[in-house]
């Protein structure tokens, strides 16, 4: 592929936000590449999720643009796959994980109704891809954090999409199995677009190819430019140092 660039599959174009009264997300553009696997990074309420939900379509901008495969994030929803900060329903929910990623596969269907033989297929074959074959009948209540968060990433997967979207997907799993779900996420990207939000810059920039850091505005990085200054800019004190070197004031 020497000498052509990948095709965007997302595009944000000055997009600001605000909840009320401050701006969170303010004048961001930003490119991922099909086939890239992009780490979005920043301090708490830096913006991180609300970016995800801006490319989600959950959320619309005040102002910029969002385009997803070149349409609008509503209209391409069913070729992204999203794993959220947290599971969206009760540990104690009497369900079991392969009814869990059973849920990634509503509203694919022609009709409203049981689920065909097709979609426990799909669903079998997401657990097995996030090596969570033997899991499809245990109890959610039941699993470890990092076992809840591999049928979590089978629910996104099972509606087979181009882009795979995670907020914080190792904030309450311990470092082994963080390195473990980041092996998995590599190998994911070999098929996949994947943009991961976390707050820990050092160990993602060992597994995405870019950093995108976000305290309100955007600043981005190839992860060999990762160092302390960089670090430090986002999240102590001296940010000027960082936002200056680009154009942006934070």
């Amino acid at each position: 592929m020497s000498g052509a660039h990948p095709a965007s599959v997302i595009e944000l174009a000055g997009v600001s936000f605000s909840y009320g009264a401050g701006l969170v997300v303010e004048g961001v553009d930003l490119r991922v590449a099909d086939g890239e696997f992009l780490g979005l990074v920043g301090p708490n309420a830096g913006g991180k999720s609300t970016l995800l939900k801006l490319i989600l379509g959950l959320l619309e901008p005040q102002t910029g643009s969002v385009r997803v495969l070149g349409r609008l994030p509503r209209e391409t929803r069913r070729s992204l796959g999203y794993v959220p900060q947290y599971p969206g329903f009760a540990r104690d929910f009497p369900i079991t994980a392969e009814q869990v990623v059973l849920m990634g596969r509503l509203g694919l269907g022609s009709a409203i109704g049981p689920y065909r033989r097709r979609d426990r297929e799909a669903a079998r074959r997401a657990l097995a891809e996030v090596e969570a074959g033997d899991l499809g009948g245990r109890q959610i209540g039941t699993l470890s954090g990092g076992q809840l968060q591999r049928v979590l990433l089978a629910r996104a997967l099972v509606g087979e999409p181009r882009i795979l979207l995670l907020d914080e997907p190792t904030a309450n799993i311990d470092q082994r199995m963080e390195g473990e779900i980041f092996d998995l996420l590599r190998t994911l990207n070999e098929r996949l677009t994947i943009v991961v939000v976390s707050h820990d810059v050092a160990f993602i920039s060992a597994y995405v190819t870019r950093v995108a850091c976000i305290n309100r505005t955007l600043v981005c990085h190839r992860t060999d430019a990762i160092d302390g200054a960089v670090i430090q800019a986002l999240y102590g004190e001296p940010v000027r140092m960082v936002s200056h070197a680009h154009g942006h004031v934070h």
